[in-house]
């Protein structure tokens, strides 16, 4: 069995759909868990400790978060910041998460076509992930490809459905 642990933000949770969706067909999958951080760290203070920890013991790695001003939500930028540290996780002696993998998994509230040139958000999806790709590389961990939902806030339910039960089926194929 290869553990996954899924490091959660989503700051306004209770409105959710889609992740919503995908945090509940994650939790029956075996071999994954979740940390929701607005739910652990609601003052922003970050048990560094204890998510190192829950990191060794993963995996897989998995980022999941509504992409929030081309980024993740603030908590979970905070919480690159602090449990990431030099000496631990890059660096010269920073080789605890070498070899493990690094996925981001997050929703868009825009439709696909809007990420790309000429659109509103100009930028292919893709690259404005390259930060998350890159944190992957300087940590020594292989950054898999994105699984997106785009266009979120007009979803149909039936789409939603479809797109946790994939999510449950690459979570189960991970942990395997």
């Amino acid at each position: 069995m290869h553990p996954v642990l899924i490091i959660f933000a989503h700051p306004t949770f209770q409105n959710s759909r889609v992740n919503r969706a995908l945090l509940n067909a994650a939790q029956s999958v075996p071999g994954v868990k979740i940390h929701d951080l607005y739910e652990r760290y609601p003052d922003f203070h970050i048990n560094v400790a204890h998510e190192q920890q829950a990191m060794l013991e993963a995996h897989t790695i998995i980022l999941q978060h509504p992409f929030h001003w081309y980024s993740c939500p603030s908590l979970m930028k905070e919480w690159l910041d602090v449990v990431l540290t030099r000496g631990w996780a890059y660096g010269s002696s920073g080789e605890a998460l070498k070899g493990k993998r690094l996925m981001s998994v997050i929703s868009t509230g825009g439709p696909q076509d809007s990420y790309q040139k000429g659109s509103s958000n100009y930028y292919p999806i893709t690259e404005l992930l390259f930060p998350f790709d890159q944190t992957a590389r300087l940590c020594g961990m292989e950054y898999l490809p994105p699984l997106m939902f785009h266009g979120a806030l007009r979803a149909e339910p039936n789409a939603i459905a479809a797109h946790a039960n994939h999510y449950q089926q690459l979570l189960t194929t991970l942990a395997a």
